[in-house]
């Protein structure tokens, strides 16, 4: 895979060093994990700070009067970015929390089954586990394809999991560990041909990659904004198609109903869970303007900010992608990044003995912090040892040429 030329590198590096001042992230410190937990921009920063200080003015006022009207507000401007309609959003801490409002609404029967792949998430295992436990039911995992070619060929190896028993197929929209894209667009529509619901896992593909929530069609959809959208860490949203909102049931249970005095809605009891901090929440339209903001080099194809990410991102995924291959003599697990991999990859690297315990993190992640100060997981999936390389717009090649040095070191 032939790497970015010079003039594309030298592009990147004067267009990180323009972005870099808007967060603010310690000089010091190489951040290639954007993926896993996003430095805030320093406006999302200064707009959650003024929701929380407004909210400490008056806590009656703001959660009896203005909560509500706040939070439609702030649901709208989301609603707008994932095209989809506003009130088929609920905002959740995260898309945990959200994955888990869905495994409570399920209400599984015993020998009911839910479907999920070999490249999901951990925690998406755990949830899913608790509630096949409870009930009876079961998970069941389908393995996709070793090489992935043919995005027909993923869904067809979940589709072929899929029985008389099935309630739910769960499916990443980009998966963690692995970093690849799947095709949930077309997967959600054959599944639906059978009768079959789709709940999609997307933290990782909130501006990562375009999305339009209507045309999707899947019934679930949870996510996280604080990672590619830059919102703020514990803002999430929990998407529920028309037809399921009425089974929807919190995972914490507290007065119920509208606390502004409204007309009944399905997002009442997500709204108000007692007195936690809405900030989070809406201070997502911040990080959706700094986005829609100009790009800093605009091109043909680069107009906004979220244009410029995309762009610069994928070329320095790109270069990564060829320099750790060229450093290790192990080829990118995908061979077509352009179609399969975003702002996000994940690069083998030679096995160095039993991978870690669940629990434990490999001693190469704890080595390039504690030495280089470099931040970036190293993961293991699949009896593979991978190292997974996020970008934003404050990142540079010269970040990535550190982390060929330090790999190169360890």
């Amino acid at each position: 895979m032939p790497e970015p030329s010079a003039i594309d590198l030298q592009q990147c590096e004067h267009r990180a060093a323009m972005w870099r001042a808007e967060w603010a992230i310690d000089p010091a410190t190489t951040y290639l994990n954007h993926g896993s937990f996003a430095p805030t921009p320093r406006c999302v920063q200064e707009a959650l700070a003024r929701w929380t200080a407004e909210l400490g003015t008056n806590p009656m006022d703001f959660y009896l009067r203005r909560l509500e009207p706040e939070l439609d507000r702030a649901a709208s401007e989301l609603a707008s970015f994932l095209s989809v309609n506003r009130e088929c959003l609920a905002f959740v801490d995260n898309a945990t929390t959200g994955m888990n409002i869905v495994a409570t609404a399920l209400k599984l029967q015993p020998d009911d089954e839910v479907l999920l792949n070999d490249h999901e998430y951990g925690a998406v295992f755990r949830v899913w586990r608790r509630a096949a436990q409870t009930t009876g039911a079961r998970v069941v995992t389908a393995d996709l394809p070793d090489s992935l070619d043919d995005p027909n060929e993923v869904i067809e190896a979940i589709l072929n999991r899929v029985t008389a028993r099935t309630r739910l197929i769960v499916v990443s929209h980009v998966t963690s560990a692995t970093a690849v894209i799947l095709p949930v667009e077309e997967l959600c529509r054959r599944a639906h041909e059978r009768g079959v619901r789709v709940c999609i896992d997307g933290p990782h593909a909130i501006a990562m990659v375009p999305l339009r929530l209507s045309q999707l069609d899947c019934d679930f959809y949870t996510a996280s904004c604080h990672k590619w959208l830059s919102g703020p860490l514990g803002s999430g949203f929990l998407y529920v198609a028309p037809r399921c909102q009425k089974e929807l049931q919190p995972v914490v249970v507290s007065w119920g109903g509208s606390v502004g005095g409204r007309q009944p809605s399905w997002k009442d009891e997500f709204n108000w869970i007692g007195t936690r901090n809405p900030a989070p929440s809406l201070a997502v339209p911040t990080a959706i303007k700094f986005l829609s903001q100009p790009a800093k080099l605009p091109a043909e194809h680069c107009r906004t900010a979220l244009d410029e990410f995309r762009q610069h991102a994928r070329t320095l995924t790109r270069y990564a992608a060829a320099r750790i291959a060229a450093l290790t003599g192990l080829p990118p697990f995908i061979e077509d990044l352009d179609r399969w991999c975003g702002s996000m990859v994940s690069l083998p690297l030679p096995l160095d003995g039993d991978p870690p315990k669940p629990s434990q993190r490999d001693a190469l992640q704890d080595a390039l912090w504690e030495r280089q100060r470099i931040e970036i997981p190293i993961v293991h999936w699949s009896s593979r040892r991978f190292v997974r390389v996020s970008a934003h717009l404050y990142t540079a090649p010269s970040d990535i040429d550190r982390l060929i040095e330090a790999l190169n070191y360890h």
